[in-house]
């Protein structure tokens, strides 16, 4: 077995690719390092293969289009210890692979070349990229997942083929970058980052990559993999706090020194509520989601959630609407009797108001809940 494979994902870069394979082949043997070239070609009709070929690479047809699905087939194919790709429009320096060995071969399981730490040569990346998109999503990523990386989207980096087996990657996009370092935090990988050079793309074309369309692929596997701190705790949150707020005055108004708390805060109580039982739910449905397209296992949440039947969470929503319809059926009954004037009516009419809305938001759930795990079996 190889040490090391150098994965060049290609797609119609006949203008670029010779150079690029050139310095991979000069790369490895600067690094006294055993391995070879692999070109994973998602379906060049030009003549890249040919070109690729002729410079000494090993060439293989990945048969599913998409930078994820290239590089994936490409690892998967490679045999060696080690792998490492770069994209194949010459902006990665792939005769400079020393420091990229040496990691790997003290034990890192991922090794990320970090342009923002390094060089960045003039009109090489858009001023977008490096001064929001990826800083933003870099800092959410290291948030997110307990990371300490510094350039979350570099497009060079090496890795233990044991460590991609490990992390189970599925992306088939861009977002591929993403997922890795992803589950490289979900798996407590060893992860390390040494600088380098970013240069021009040396294309006269546009390149693949999609600014917006690519940024939310990106943010959006951000959101299926932390829905606890990004829903499920900010949602819960909401709703203890509305709801503690609503019932701190279920007796009438209550002053704090200057501040006098009454139906307005009330009002207040119960749009924090349903915001906030909103919120939670959307960030159950995306862990069930997650979990039924095998990007993470379910946690103790989905687990508690599967253990009881469709029909008895209906019945708990059943049973919070009906304590709201029951609180509208005696106001309704002492109007008849008294008078509408009466502004305790009032406060319990909102009571009632936050039952309903509770209860039939959760009843709307577990019908939802239970369509995903219909398509599920």
């Amino acid at each position: 077995m190889k040490e090391l494979t150098v994965i060049i994902p290609c797609l119609n870069e006949a203008e670029t690719i010779g150079q690029v394979v050139r310095d991979a082949v000069r790369g490895l043997r600067k690094a006294s390092c055993d391995g070879e070239v692999l070109v994973s070609d998602n379906g060049s009709t030009d003549a890249s293969v040919e070109i690729a070929r002729s410079q000494g690479a090993r060439v293989i047809r990945c048969p599913k289009r998409g930078y994820g699905s290239a590089l994936r087939y490409g690892i998967e194919s490679a045999e060696s210890t080690y792998v490492l790709f770069g994209d194949a429009d010459g902006s990665y320096d792939l005769s400079n692979l020393s420091g990229f060995v040496r990691e790997l071969r003290n034990g890192s399981d991922l090794v990320i070349g970090t342009r923002l730490r390094g060089r960045i040569e003039p009109g090489a990346m858009p001023l977008l990229h490096r001064y929001l998109g990826t800083p933003v999503l870099t800092r959410l990523l290291n948030f997110l997942f307990h990371m300490s990386i510094s350039d979350c989207n570099s497009g060079m980096r090496g890795l233990s083929k044991e460590a991609f087996r490990r992390m189970g990657l599925t992306a088939s996009g861009m977002e591929f970058a993403s997922e890795m370092l992803i589950k490289a935090g979900i798996f407590g990988l060893k992860v390390r980052e040494i600088p380098i050079t970013l240069h021009r793309d040396k294309r006269d074309r546009e390149p693949h990559l999609h600014t917006w369309s690519d940024g939310w692929r990106h943010l959006r596997l951000l959101l299926i993999y932390a829905p606890n701190h990004l829903f499920v705790y900010p949602g819960l949150l909401l709703f203890l706090l509305g709801t503690g707020l609503l019932f701190l005055q279920a007796d009438g108004p209550v002053t704090f020194g200057s501040l006098h708390m009454d139906l307005h805060f009330m009002i207040l109580g119960i749009s924090l509520s349903v915001l906030g039982m909103s919120v939670f739910q959307m960030g159950m449905i995306i862990k069930l989601f997650s979990y039924q397209n095998d990007y993470y296992e379910n946690d103790w949440m989905v687990r508690k959630l599967k253990l009881f039947p469709f029909n008895r969470k209906i019945f708990v929503g059943l049973g919070v609407t009906s304590i709201g319809i029951g609180i509208f059926l005696m106001i309704l009954i002492d109007w008849i009797r008294l008078s509408l004037a009466n502004p305790q009516m009032i406060r319990f009419s909102l009571f009632g108001l936050y039952f309903v809305f509770i209860g039939i938001s959760l009843m709307l759930f577990f019908f939802l809940e239970a369509v995903m795990n219909k398509n599920e079996e």
